[in-house]
C-alpha cells in the first residue's frame, strides 16, 4: 500500500508553483500586524527588521548550540516577529528585504546580480506554442552563500563535530524508526559537513524526484518543450493526434500557459477548412513511450496510465494536483475530447482508435509545453508523480533507452553517471520514487542538490528553484509554520514505513546547506514527519561554525 504525500498542495492555478502567489499574502498579514500603517517598503521595514534580530539573536544563538532535541526550536529564534515569512534566517533578513516580488529572497537576486547571472523565478504566463513565449529563466544564484550580497558576511562552515551533537540526538528519536541515514553538505565548497550512514541506500520515495529533474535537465536541456501534434495522412485524410509526452497538456477553458488541447484543435479546424475539408477518420498516436502504462505498484488515484497522449494527467476531478481518480485509458480519453472540439469548430470525426503517424504525415498544428525548467519546478513542488514519470520516459528517448519504466531507471542512472555523481548502492526502477524497490543514498541526493548549484551546470537550477518552500509552497505549505518557514526548501518522501526528506537551508551564518535525510520501518508517517522537520528546523538555527 502507497500512502501519499501528506498534505498536497492543490492549487487552484496548475502552474502556482511561483512562492509569490503563496508568500504575498503572509507578508500583507505581516506587515499588517507588525506596523498597521505600512505603506512603504523596505525603507520601512528594514528597520524594525535590524531591531528584531537584535532583539532574537542572544537566544537564537543558545538555543542553535544546545545539542538536545527539544532545544533546538526554530519557532523560538523567530519569535517576536509576526509571522515566520518575516524572520527569515535571522542574520541575513537585516541585509534587504526578505523576498521580492516573484518570491525570490532579494539577497538570492542580489548575489545572482553579482555574479552577472540573469534569470528569474517566473517560468508563468503564455508560454504555450509561441515563439514568443519566454525562454526558461532557472532564478537560483549557481552558489546561494553570501546573501547579504558580500562574501565576507558569511562565516565558516559548520563542523561536524557541532554538526553531530545537534543532528544525532534528533535523528535518533525513535518515530524515525529503525533505520536512518544523513548527511549534510556546504553547497559553496561541495565538502560533505556530516554524515550518518551516508554511502547506505534506503528506499528514498518521493526524493527521487530530485535525480529525475536532474537527469531530465541534462538530457534534454532547461529550454526543451514536449510538442502535441495533429498530423493529416494525405492519401487517407486520416487525422492523427499525435502524443509527444506532454502530461500537462490541458483542456481547461483558461490554459494558463500549458499547452490547450482547445488551441490545437482550434488550429487544426481552421487548416482542415483551407483545405476543404469537413470530416476526418480520427485516430491518436501514443508510441513514443513502449511497455505497460500501468506502475507496478498497480493502478493508484496517485498516478494515471503512463501515456505519451494526456489531458489534465487523466484526472476525473477537476483537480490540478495530488491524488485524484484517473481515466483507464488516457490517449483515447484524450482524443474525443479533441474531437469534442473538433466538432465545436464544424469538424465531423469517427470514433477515434489507435494508429501511427508515418513520415508522410503532413503535420497541421502544434502545441508545445513550457519549457522543461517549469515542468521540472512543478513536480518537485506539487510532488506530481505524472510529470516524474513522463520526464523519465523522455530522459529515457533521448538517452536511446525503451521508454519504459526501467529504461526510464537506466537512463538517469546513465545521466547521472555522466555528471560524475556517486551512485554505489544507487537503484532507479521509476522516476516517481512510488516504487519501494527505488535505492538512493543520502549522499547520492545532497550530490545532487550540489550539481544543481554549480555554475557550471545553469541547467540544472530548477532542480533547486522547484523544491517546495516551508511554510509557503507545494507539500511544504503547512509544514514549518511555527519555524524556518522560507529557510527551508526540500522534497518531501512519504510511503508506508518510509519518510525522508531533502533540500537546501540557510543557517544562522548566512550558509547554504544541502541536506537528505532517510529513514525506514517508521509506524506513525506523521510523528515521523514532525521528527524530521524539527531536524531540519535544527540546521535553520544552526551557528554551528
Amino acid at each position: 500500500m502507497v500512502v501519499p504525500e501528506l498534505r498536497p498542495w492543490r492549487a487552484a492555478r496548475p502552474h502556482a508553483t511561483r512562492v509569490a502567489n503563496a508568500v504575498r499574502p503572509r507578508l500583507a498579514r505581516a506587515a499588517g500586524a507588525v506596523r498597521p500603517g505600512l505603506t512603504r517598503a523596505t525603507d520601512a521595514v528594514q528597520p524594525y527588521l535590524v531591531r528584531t534580530v537584535a532583539a532574537v539573536k542572544p537566544q537564537v544563538t543558545r538555543l542553535a548550540r544546545i545539542p538536545r532535541p527539544k532545544a533546538v526550536r526554530t519557532w523560538q529564534y523567530t519569535a517576536g516577529a509576526a509571522t515566520a515569512g518575516l524572520a527569515l534566517a535571522a542574520t541575513v533578513a537585516t541585509a534587504a528585504g526578505p523576498w521580492d516580488s516573484s518570491g525570490q529572497r532579494t539577497a538570492e537576486r542580489d548575489r545572482a546580480v553579482a555574479l552577472e547571472r540573469t534569470g528569474g523565478t517566473d517560468h508563468g504566463g503564455d508560454s504555450g506554442s509561441t515563439a514568443a513565449g519566454p525562454g526558461p529563466a532557472p532564478s537560483a544564484p549557481s552558489v546561494l552563500t553570501a546573501l547579504g550580497g558580500a562574501a565576507n558576511t558569511v562565516k565558516s562552515a559548520p563542523t561536524g563535530q557541532a554538526l553531530a551533537a545537534v543532528l544525532g540526538p534528533l535523528l535518533g528519536n525513535t518515530a524515525l524508526g529503525t533505520r536512518h541515514t544523513a548527511a549534510v553538505v556546504d553547497v559553496a565548497t561541495g565538502k560533505r559537513l556530516y554524515g550518518a550512514g551516508a554511502g547506505t541506500a534506503l528506499t528514498p520515495a518521493s526524493t527521487t524526484k530530485i535525480a529525475t529533474a536532474v537527469a531530465a535537465l541534462s538530457a534534454l536541456g532547461a529550454d526543451h518543450r514536449l510538442v502535441t501534434r495533429a498530423a493529416l495522412e494525405a492519401d487517407t485524410k486520416e487525422l492523427v493526434l499525435v502524443g509527444g509526452g506532454d502530461p500537462t497538456l490541458t483542456a481547461r477553458a483558461d490554459a494558463q500557459g500549458w499547452a490547450s488541447l482547445r488551441e490545437l484543435a482550434e488550429e487544426t479546424a481552421t487548416a482542415l477548412k483551407k483545405r476543404g475539408i469537413k470530416t476526418v477518420t480520427l485516430s491518436y498516436d501514443k508510441t513514443l513511450y513502449a511497455g505497460s502504462e500501468i506502475h507496478p505498484i498497480g493502478v493508484n488515484d496517485n498516478l494515471a496510465p503512463v501515456s505519451a497522449l494526456m489531458v489534465d494527467e487523466a484526472r476525473t476531478d477537476g483537480t490540478a494536483s495530488g491524488p485524484a481518480p484517473r481515466t483507464t485509458d488516457p490517449a483515447a480519453d484524450a482524443t474525443r475530447t479533441f474531437a469534442r472540439f473538433l466538432s465545436e469548430h464544424g469538424i465531423r470525426t469517427t470514433s477515434p482508435g489507435p494508429s501511427k503517424a508515418t513520415g508522410r504525415a503532413e503535420n497541421l498544428a502544434e502545441v508545445l509545453s513550457p519549457p522543461l525548467s517549469a515542468l521540472v519546478e512543478r513536480m518537485l513542488t506539487n510532488s506530481d508523480n505524472d510529470i516524474a514519470e513522463a520526464l523519465a520516459r523522455q530522459t529515457a528517448v533521448v538517452d536511446r533507452q525503451r521508454a519504459d519504466f526501467a529504461g526510464g531507471g537506466k537512463a538517469i542512472r546513465a545521466q547521472l553517471k555522466k555528471l560524475g555523481l556517486p551512485l554505489a548502492g544507487a537503484d532507479f526502477h521509476d522516476g516517481s520514487g512510488l516504487d519501494r524497490d527505488d535505492r538512493l543514498t543520502a549522499n547520492l541526493l545532497t550530490s545532487l542538490l550540489v550539481k544543481a548549484g554549480d555554475p557550471a551546470h545553469p541547467e540544472l537550477r530548477p532542480a533547486l528553484t522547484g523544491l517546495p518552500v516551508a511554510g509557503f509552497t507545494g507539500t511544504l505549505t503547512s509544514r514549518y509554520t511555527d519555524g524556518a518557514a522560507g529557510v527551508v526548501r526540500a522534497k518531501t518522501g512519504t510511503l508506508t514505513g518510509v519518510n525522508t526528506l531533502a533540500g537546501t537551508v540557510v543557517d544562522q551564518d548566512g550558509r547554504l546547506l544541502a541536506f537528505a535525510f532517510l529513514t525506514s520501518d517508521t509506524t506513525d508517517p506523521r510523528a515521523a514527519q514532525n521528527a524530521l522537520d524539527r531536524t531540519a528546523s535544527a540546521l535553520a538555527a544552526c551557528g554551528c561554525g
